[in-house]
């Protein structure tokens, strides 16, 4: 969300966009929209091309559906984009995930404060009073987005870090060194690694061990339902990487009892060669102090190098209040690249914010 006052709205419509049923012209536009979006916000980044683009956005999810909106202006032309993630009705828990919905959306640089945005946020309104959402989390790293956002009266609840590591300037003598001590025999802890794939059904034996370090994460005073993996999940997200091009790395360290000490995983995709993606990094809490962290990502980066030696950057997402993790990430050599804030609001403070905003123009039901 990109604009920062109140606008005359009147030229703006909006209509839901509904990826297995919009037309080839329809798409046509969605993509080149995207295409834009991401060269305004994210300058520089590599982006999938429209065919990879077009199935992830088709791509069934069994836990979650997103509903999304276009903002157009007078000449039919997308302007602005709001997409809404609820949790999949007759998923496992979905009365403890329905109160939450995930937001994310924005309007083109050309467009901002001219009431785009507000005109897209009574899709989320409608939405949220006809269904069980009562608490919307939006991501913002541009400071107009920052703005927005607290203009509509939502509250930032937990900030992260995007950091970043180049490959060339680690130090494998010390990192040798973290996974020695890691692995000394007086700790007493088996190494478990799984690159490409983890198997589903030692995934299946996982899931509970790895959603408590998960959830033991700093979220600050973000309000949201349990942090957790699911075996749906994964079946949802091999099969992506299963088309177009990708592996999975997890690293365990299991005590004598066989439960978890510390975990690392990761991931590599073909349509980023270049990258690997730093996922959960954690430990529990009776082994920390132990240097377990620095032993599994040492583990971890010695792993993807031998698979993928064309991998130059490592890419991690850290709250900023988890002083140790980024305690460790420094002496790595990372280095923040993306500063992100989480705000939420509720469904009666965005009422109060969108009656003095009212729709000028009926919406498209497409």
């Amino acid at each position: 969300m990109l604009e920062t006052r109140a606008a005359d709205a009147r030229q703006f419509t909006t209509s839901s966009f509904d990826p297995q049923r919009a037309s080839a012209e329809e798409w046509a536009q969605a993509l080149a929209y995207w295409r834009q979006r991401h060269d305004e916000d994210f300058p520089g980044e590599p982006q999938p091309d429209d065919a990879h683009t077009q199935q992830d956005v088709r791509q069934h999810t069994p836990l979650h559906v997103v509903h999304r909106a276009f903002a157009r202006d007078a000449q039919g032309r997308i302007v602005g984009s709001l997409n809404m993630g609820v949790r999949r009705e007759g998923s496992p828990d979905y009365a403890t995930f329905a109160p939450f919905i995930d937001v994310w959306g924005g309007v083109l640089r050309s467009h901002q404060r001219q009431g785009v945005a507000s005109t897209l946020l009574h899709r989320l309104l409608a939405l949220m009073e006809t269904r069980a959402p009562t608490t919307a989390t939006f991501k913002a790293h541009l400071p107009e987005g920052r703005a927005f956002l607290a203009a509509i009266g939502a509250t930032e609840k937990h900030r992260s870090i995007e950091n970043r590591m180049a490959f060339a300037g680690l130090d494998w003598a010390a990192l040798a060194r973290w996974r020695a001590d890691a692995l000394a025999p007086t700790h007493g802890l088996r190494l478990e690694i799984h690159a490409g794939r983890v198997p589903f059904d030692r995934l299946a034996t996982l899931m509970a061990p790895l959603s408590a370090l998960l959830e033991d994460a700093p979220t600050s005073a973000l309000e949201r339902a349990p942090l957790r993996f699911e075996l749906e999940g994964f079946h949802a997200w091999y099969a992506e990487i299963d088309r177009r091009g990708g592996e999975h790395f997890l690293v365990l360290l299991r005590d004598a009892n066989d439960e978890v000490a510390a975990v690392c995983d990761a991931s590599w995709n073909q349509l980023y060669p270049d990258r690997m993606f730093q996922r959960l990094t954690g430990v529990a809490r009776h082994w920390r102090g132990k240097g377990l962290a620095k032993g599994v990502k040492a583990i971890m980066l010695q792993l993807v190098r031998e698979r993928h030696p064309e991998v130059a950057i490592a890419v991690t997402q850290n709250a900023e209040v988890n002083a140790p993790m980024l305690a460790i990430n420094r002496q790595l050599g990372f280095a923040p690249h993306r500063h992100d804030g989480a705000y939420q609001i509720g469904t009666e403070s965005l009422r109060a914010f969108l009656s003095t905003r009212p729709l000028a123009v009926p919406e498209a039901r497409a």
